[in-house]
């Protein structure tokens, strides 16, 4: 019997995947669980038309990112701290200073996604990693200035 995976089953194959399996098990096992359905025409382009609109919401998603990563690419994150002698600062700069500063500028970006390679404890010109989507990355400039 033929039945079309709805779920990743290890011995197998993967979600979307037609497989020939004996019909004791898929009539008791997989079908009551809704792990496959069974490989009818109808059933075949149902999943044709979903695995369409999915790879269409994928590639909108991901054209916003980059649209979204090059307006990143442009700002510059200006700071003011406090810092003592030789530029040194009171503290450091951290990724919820620059959320903030980016949500005032009308970005809405998580501070879990800002990564910074070293910690900001100097006055200076510094850059930042803005993890936007799993494929897409944007780099942003941080300027620290004395307060």
């Amino acid at each position: 019997m033929k039945v079309i995976l709805n779920e990743n089953i290890e011995t197998l194959g993967h979600i979307g995947d037609i497989v020939k399996v004996a019909p004791g098990y898929a009539r008791n096992y997989l079908l009551p669980k809704k792990l496959a359905v069974p490989a009818t025409e109808n059933n075949a382009k149902a999943l044709e038309h979903a695995k369409r609109q999915l790879t269409y919401k994928k590639n909108k998603a991901l054209e916003s990112a980059r649209a979204l990563a090059e307006k990143l690419g442009a700002q510059v994150v200006a700071l003011t701290h406090k810092c003592g002698e030789e530029g040194k600062l009171f503290g450091s700069v951290t990724n919820m200073e620059i959320a903030s500063f980016l949500k005032d500028k009308g970005f809405d970006i998580d501070r879990k996604k800002i990564v910074l390679e070293d910690a900001i404890k100097n006055i200076g010109d510094y850059s930042a990693t803005v993890k936007i989507h799993p494929e897409v990355t944007a780099t942003i400039k941080v300027q620290v200035s004395a307060a």
